[in-house]
């Protein structure tokens, strides 16, 4: 006894089995966490190594060298790459995706503590982080007061609300950004430090000696015992000012004789600021793969309790929060659910015109919905916008197994069979097309959940939800359906007036179809033909249409990076950033709120960042997109730095906010590398298909070098450790001891102060004391030598690397732009250098090979399956005519609304192939079980077509509108979901339509005329049975 009619007889049975699914569908819906993509962050480990006072060329030889070479043995690494800069090297470890984070970590730990023993001594030791160095923070927290200055409040952030912060479950860190640490600023006049005939390094031993707190031990008493504590910290500005550097006689020399000392910040360079205001704010930066919305969701309880404990006049404001995008998103999609449904619901009702029958069918799609919850939670995943966007072209398919049985069932009792006889009946025919298709249509998914990388991350979710909801709906089809349809089901004597005012309608298209089917029947050499012709369009419109990764989303968020000649000064670039901020104010009255920082990040004071929030895009006429492009030139026209806009990807496996196309340049050596890199730019430069180019290597950084006449200094009596290190005391700003305040402990910094080091002559007016004890002038023991230097070294994959990035013009690409860079690295680059794609560019490339991989894998393993099920290499190869058809239909419809192929259209395509075979499916298979019963091949497909039609256009008119709301998207995350939509729609139309006609022509050609049809007669039996 077959499932349908255990079902029918037993319907009791029936129910529970849907109700358990319910069940576990709601349980599973309950404990699933909310993300807006999968987790696509590959593992990234980052190592951080400082070595004061080095320049990059020792850095990269005796740190980085040294730590890349113990790296690159571990297993699973995607990419090694490195930056080697003044005094520190960091060192960024991606692996692949399918690593664990945990297990990554313990490894490269284990590698940098092998190769501790290359390293120089005095380098500190080496910090292992598990996450992404450039990564980007998910939220912003400003702190900001009318009462207080910049110190109170990083002591107030630092102290207070980070420690608070950081144990939330799935933050990396929580940095502090325009962070004004306290320290005890020590500030010299090398002329008074001359006329007391003193150096910098007789003030540096005298608070060494004087600001010291050692463990004194104790007083044992008879009963008592006291510990002894000795005072001997300098905590206060005026203990530092008349702190005694030398006595001599009745004369003493004290600090505020020679310079004075104040409590200043720790770091003057850097700046943040929230509409023009200074300020400090605390960022969130996620662990690789963590789910952002329990982090926020956490971040806003612990930020409303934290609130209550500040003093009345701090005031803690959210600067922009990533989650609000991903939150409406989510529920736009969710909206898109219900809209989809109704539609379906509306199509239903008018085919069948009965409300009862129309209940049938209906059911199918809530009870799939819900159990496709618990496969995600069976299964690891997360409610997201591809999981949701699974559900919604779900919808419209799910209802498609239960159309066909309810349609054939109908029929039988529109035939006069008892109710409970036609649902047998009608169900046992069905029954093989149902499990066909259901299969065929989950097959087509296998090959992107077993694809790698990026997009198998991505699409693996959205196949197995889809897959997973389509079999539990042909599970309910064969099993809820029938049971049903027994039970509701009547033949009427009288139907109601809307079915005898409309039926006359759907007799004459069938009819229509009948007589145009016969006429094209008579010229049916004209079907090859047509499939000819929907070849050439693929094949045209496949060369013409342009590629990306995926659409830029309006995220109501813009980013402008600048960065001036290097050299520059921090006060010079502050000038610059406050510039910028007054023509972004003024240009874009859109705006939410502006944060803006200048030299953050690695100390680069030439550097400057600034992040635009919008208005929601229901408040504001212009686009993300059409901001950023108008807002492009104006900002190119401020002189002194260079700016590029750029907007957040929509999906990347870099979080960081780049330039689409990133083009790395590696070579045999760094000299090689300085000479061919400006001619690439150049060329770069003058396609025109950039707007923007930049590279990361530069070979511009002014450099003063200090050349030691080693003969002089050795006749008068200095060595070059005097000369070294009073150079370091008086310009580097570096540590000379800590001071206690508050029970933490902060820097005592000291440095000449700032008219006393603004030129070059400067340097020469330092005094040092020779071994005799007399002052010797700088100026007869140095020459002073201006070069330029690169500031930072850069290596990818072990190799000397530049990574050039570029900005796209209106109507292109990074297809297009990575095809341009190819094709100038083939002109200026030898074959001694080697080209790497990163960030955006390198995702899209993957992306690319294994979408289409897929398709073609999607094609085979549909035929094989097919030809399994009908015990014949013909049928499958009929059904499979219908491909060429849809992809003709899906690539017109996305050139006709100027769209691009990417990774959502892309997989709409592999979608369609399982969702077009399906009308091919039924209609050799009816046309198989009409040649069993005995009629001519040519009756019987045309017969089979004419029997197949009304439910071929049913069940394609539900899924058309069931993802019509997504190729109509509006709201949040709607860029990307409109070509998916686009091309399931165009294509379903297009290939439904000429299905109908191409199909019947290739079958009488392809189909043997004498054939068996065993495997419907054992079907048959089995059924009985």
């Amino acid at each position: 006894m077959s499932l349908s009619a255990t079902s029918i007889r037993r319907p009791v049975l029936a129910i529970v089995m849907s109700l358990v699914i319910v069940l576990f569908g709601v349980i599973g819906y309950t404990t699933l966490g909310v993300r807006e993509y999968p987790s696509v962050d590959p593992p990234v480990i980052t190592v951080d190594a400082s070595y004061t006072g080095a320049n990059a060329d020792v850095i990269m030889s005796q740190i980085t060298e040294p730590l890349e070479e113990s790296l690159s043995g571990i297993e699973g690494i995607r990419t090694l790459s490195s930056s080697s800069r003044e005094g520190r090297s960091r060192i960024t470890v991606e692996f692949n995706l399918e690593s664990d984070l945990e297990t990554a970590a313990n490894d490269v730990r284990d590698r940098v503590s092998r190769a501790m023993q290359y390293l120089p001594r005095d380098a500190d030791t080496p910090i292992v982080t598990k996450s992404d160095a450039d990564a980007v923070p998910i939220c912003n927290l400003s702190v900001m007061s009318d009462r207080r200055d910049l110190m109170e409040m990083t002591d107030i952030a630092t102290n207070n609300l980070r420690e608070k912060l950081r144990t939330i479950p799935g933050v990396s860190e929580v940095q502090v950004w325009g962070s004004k640490m306290y320290s005890m600023r020590l500030w010299f006049d090398p002329g008074k430090l001359a006329a007391y005939k003193l150096t910098l390094m007789d003030i540096e031993s005298a608070l060494s000696r004087e600001n010291v707190e050692l463990p004194s031990g104790r007083i044992d008493g008879a009963a008592t015992e006291l510990t002894v504590r000795t005072m001997g910290r300098l905590n206060t500005p005026e203990e530092y000012n008349n702190l005694i550097i030398k006595e001599s006689g009745q004369s003493i020399v004290r600090l505020k004789d020679v310079g004075y000392a104040e409590l200043g910040p720790e770091n003057y360079r850097s700046m943040t600021k929230r509409d023009r205001m200074p300020m400090v704010s605390l960022v969130l930066i996620p662990q690789p793969g963590a789910n952002y919305i329990e982090i926020l969701d956490e971040f806003y309880r612990r930020v409303a309790q934290m609130q209550k404990d500040l003093p009345q006049d701090i005031q803690l404001n959210i600067a922009f929060d990533n989650t609000k995008y991903i939150r409406k998103s989510i529920s736009e999609v969710a909206e898109t659910v219900i809209t989809a449904f109704a539609l379906v619901v509306l199509i239903i009702f008018l085919f069948l015109r009965d409300w009862r029958t129309t209940v049938i069918p209906v059911i199918a799609i809530p009870i799939s919905l819900i159990g496709s919850f618990f496969i995600m939670y069976a299964a690891g995943f997360s409610i997201n916008v591809l999981t949701m966007l699974g559900l919604v072209l779900a919808i419209g398919m799910v209802v498609d197994d239960a159309i066909v049985v309810l349609e054939n069932i109908y029929a039988k009792v529109e035939g006069h069979l008892p109710p409970l006889q036609a649902a047998i009946a009608g169900s046992k025919e069905v029954y093989f097309a149902i499990i066909s298709t259901t299969v065929t249509l989950a097959a087509v998914f296998l090959p992107v959940i077993f694809l790698q990388g990026l997009i198998g991350r991505l699409f693996r979710e959205f196949g197995i939800v889809l897959a997973g909801s389509i079999v539990i709906s042909a599970f309910v089809s064969l099993t809820l359906t029938p049971m049903m349809s027994s039970r509701i089901l009547r033949e009427k004597e009288k139907h109601s007036r809307f079915y005898y005012w409309s039926e006359p309608f759907f007799v004459r298209i069938t009819e229509t179809y009948r007589r145009a089917l016969a006429a094209f029947m008579q010229h049916r050499t004209w079907a090859f033909v047509g499939v000819a012709v929907a070849l050439l369009i693929i094949v045209v419109i496949w060369i013409t249409l342009p590629s990306e990764l995926s659409p830029y989303e309006d995220r109501s968020s813009i980013q402008i990076r600048a960065t001036g000649p290097e050299g520059l000064s921090f006060e010079y670039m502050s000038r610059y950033m406050d510039e910028l901020v007054e023509v972004v104010e003024k240009e874009v009255p859109e705006r939410s709120s502006l944060f803006s920082m200048t030299a953050m990040g690695a100390g680069a004071s030439n550097s400057g960042f600034l992040r635009l929030t919008l208005k929601e895009p229901e408040e504001r006429i212009r686009s993300q997109q059409e901001i950023a492009e108008q807002l492009a030139p104006k900002v190119n026209r401020l002189s002194g730095a260079r700016a590029f806009v750029a907007q957040d990807q929509s999906l990347s496996t870099s979080r960081r906010s780049s330039l689409p196309v990133q083009y790395v340049i590696q070579a045999p050596d760094f000299e090689k590398l300085k000479q061919v890199l400006p001619l690439f730019v150049e060329e770069a430069r003058k396609n025109s298909t950039f707007n923007f180019i930049d590279t990361d290597l530069k070979f511009n950084k002014p450099e003063l070098q200090v050349i030691i006449n080693r003969e002089r200094s050795r006749t008068l009596g200095v060595s070059t450790q005097d000369i070294s290190e009073t150079l370091r005391l008086a310009y580097s700003g570096g540590r000379w001891g800590y001071f206690i305040r508050n029970a933490k402990q902060y820097q005592i910094i000291g440095q000449v102060g700032r008219g006393d080091r603004d030129e070059p002559m400067d340097l020469k007016m330092l005094y040092v004391r020779n071994r005799n004890g007399e002052m010797v002038r700088l100026d007869n023991l140095v020459e002073l030598v201006e070069q330029s230097s690169p500031p930072t070294l850069y290596r990818f994959n072990r190799y000397v690397a530049a990574t050039v990035s570029a900005g796209l013009v209106r109507g292109k690409t990074i297809g297009d732009g990575i095809q341009a860079m190819d094709e100038i690295a083939d002109r200026v680059l030898d074959d001694s250098f080697r080209t790497e794609l990163t960030g955006p560019s390198r995702d899209f490339s993957e992306s690319s090979s294994s979408v289409l991989f897929a398709f073609f894998l999607a094609l085979v393993l549909i035929f094989l399956i097919l030809a399994a099920q009908f015990e014949s290499f013909r049928d499958p190869l009929v059904i499979m005519f219908t491909v060429p058809l849809a992809l003709a239909g899906a690539l017109l419809s996305l050139w006709y609304f100027n769209q691009t192929i990417n990774i959502f259209s892309q997989i709409g395509l592999i979608m369609l192939i399982g969702l077009v075979t399906k009308n091919g499916i039924l209609i050799v298979e009816f046309a198989n079980q009409r040649r069993a019963q005995g009629l001519d091949l040519m009756t019987a497909i045309q017969d089979a077509a004419v029997s197949r039609f009304r439910p071929i256009v049913m069940t394609s008119l539900s899924t058309f509108l069931g993802i019509l709301p997504i190729a109509m998207a509006l709201g949040a995350g709607s860029e990307s979901r409109i070509p998916m939509g686009i091309a399931v729609c165009g294509g379903l139309v297009f290939s439904t339509f000429l299905t109908l006609f191409i199909i019947p022509a290739i079958y009488s050609y392809l189909s043997k005329h004498r054939r068996s049809f065993e495997y419907l007669e054992v079907k048959e039996q089995e059924t009985r049975s």
